[in-house]
């Protein structure tokens, strides 16, 4: 074993299993509080624990631009569970997640009680799915959406799903583009990718051993929803976050060579 890596996890580790340990208990007194007060507290306390936990993670976080104080659907790249906690300490925000982040230990219930929403797999479930997101726009909240369905390297942003997006198209709500990326040493931090059959404790063991990873985190200008069907919203939010990135487009490639 690196010792290096076993050192890190030394004093990384109980700090992180007693901040998870707190984020249950005041999850657990969210439940008991006034249902008046609780979503605004839920916020609060979701974006100060989230604030805490990057502390105690090895990140160097680099941010560019500034999450809209206005509503928006925050639609970016995904490459890992992080994702989430960065983008959860920088705003109020409710997040989109697949229905097996609910099974995770601790931490799937530390979702819901964060607000999640998470989708069920299946056609029979979309039409549900989809009233659920447009509900929580019209109570003004904001959700972020990793419109990519999956986690990649991040060597490359996959195709956006329009129909992830038609809630924006319906309640008229702009996108605001987010682009993430994870680097160590002047390459892709592959220790960051959360992708494939990988379990989350052994993700995050991995992850406390590792040196201080670099992440960029770009906030884009919004795109306007309005009178715009959700496929080319989705490509321009896509082709937002790739030229972020600074990585090349094959499909706006594909589309140039056929217009010539």
């Amino acid at each position: 074993m690196d010792l290096k890596a076993g050192l890190r996890r030394l004093w990384r580790a109980p700090l992180v299993a007693s901040w998870v340990l707190l984020g249950l208990l005041l999850a657990s007194l969210l439940y008991i509080c006034p249902v008046r007060w609780r979503d605004t507290l839920r916020q609060q306390v979701t974006i100060g624990w989230m604030r805490g936990l990057l502390h105690l993670l090895p990140l160097r976080i680099h941010r560019h631009g500034k999450p809209t104080e206005q509503q928006a659907v925050w639609v970016g790249n995904h490459i890992s569970w992080l994702d989430i906690i960065l983008l959860g300490a920088a705003g109020p925000v409710r997040f989109i997640a697949k229905s097996d982040v609910r099974q995770w230990p601790l931490l799937g219930w530390l979702a819901h009680s964060a607000g999640t929403l998470f989708i069920q797999r299946g056609r029979a479930n979309a039409d549900s799915f989809k009233q659920h997101m447009e509900t929580l726009l019209a109570q003004r909240h904001s959700l972020a959406i990793f419109a990519e369905g999956t986690t990649t390297l991040g060597d490359r942003v996959r195709t956006f799903h329009g129909r992830l997006l038609s809630c924006a198209v319906e309640q008229k709500v702009p996108l605001q583009p987010v682009a993430l990326r994870y680097h160590h040493q002047g390459e892709l931090a592959r220790v960051a990718a959360f992708i494939q059959d990988d379990a989350f404790f052994n993700h995050l063991w991995r992850l406390l051993g590792s040196s201080p990873i670099e992440v960029e985190l770009y906030f884009l200008p919004l795109i306007d929803s309005c009178g715009v069907e959700r496929n080319p919203l989705a490509r321009s939010a896509r082709h937002a976050v790739i030229q972020a990135l600074g990585q090349s487009d094959p499909c706006q490639s594909t589309d140039a060579k056929l217009a010539a």
